[in-house]
């Protein structure tokens, strides 16, 4: 996975906690979150499951778009993950392989 802009969803646990963020290089990025490297809301939270993510061609697209996310109710983050991984499955498997 080249790096690019991208949007992500992490979770605590299927429903759990919710951290919404954005990033120029998402595998290095969750790979922080996954070694607690930085302190903040989701270590506090211990929010470190990868449930969602959305790639973007530009960074100020991926910028409105994880404004926008935030700005959603919590019911509509959860049909936006389950969409696309009803299980709420770890997705880092499927994005470490680039690492």
């Amino acid at each position: 996975m080249a790096r690019s802009p991208a949007v992500y969803i992490l979770a605590s646990a299927k429903r759990g906690t919710l951290y919404i963020g954005v990033t120029s290089d998402l595998v290095r990025r969750i790979w922080q979150h996954r070694e607690h490297a930085a302190d903040g809301f989701a270590t506090r939270y211990n929010v470190d499951r990868l449930v969602w993510y959305e790639m973007h061609d530009t960074m100020e697209s991926a910028i409105l778009r994880e404004k926008r996310l935030k700005k959603w109710n919590r019911e509509w983050k959860i049909r936006q993950i389950e969409d696309t991984n009803p299980t709420w499955r770890d997705l880092w498997p499927d994005i470490a392989s680039t690492f």
